[in-house]
């Protein structure tokens, strides 16, 4: 079974209330199995436009990555995310070569 990517570009405008995101978002990360590949840290952007905090998160499958973004635990931390800061995300499925 092909795992699951959460990939996040995010520029965060208020870092102590995106501090309430990541807490809110915690549980649902620990129930869907998340891992954490990037997390900020340093980025070089080689094309378009980069944002300040870049995530890659790993799920077991896609399946499991699809629930934890639709989970309550998440979508409550995903409304306080949006006050907070702009993201673009999406799902993609791992490469099982």
């Amino acid at each position: 079974m092909a795992k699951g990517y959460w990939i996040a570009h995010v520029e965060v405008r208020d870092p102590e209330r995106y501090k309430d995101y990541v807490a809110t978002a915690k549980p649902a990360f620990e129930r869907y199995g998340a891992k954490f590949l990037a997390r900020g840290g340093a980025y070089e952007a080689m094309e378009g436009k980069g944002r300040g905090r870049n995530v890659v998160i790993e799920f077991p499958s896609m399946q499991a990555a699809r629930d934890c973004y639709n989970s309550a635990d998440y979508q409550a931390a995903k409304a306080i995310r949006q006050e907070v800061a702009d993201a673009e995300m999406i799902i993609v499925e791992g490469y099982e070569g």
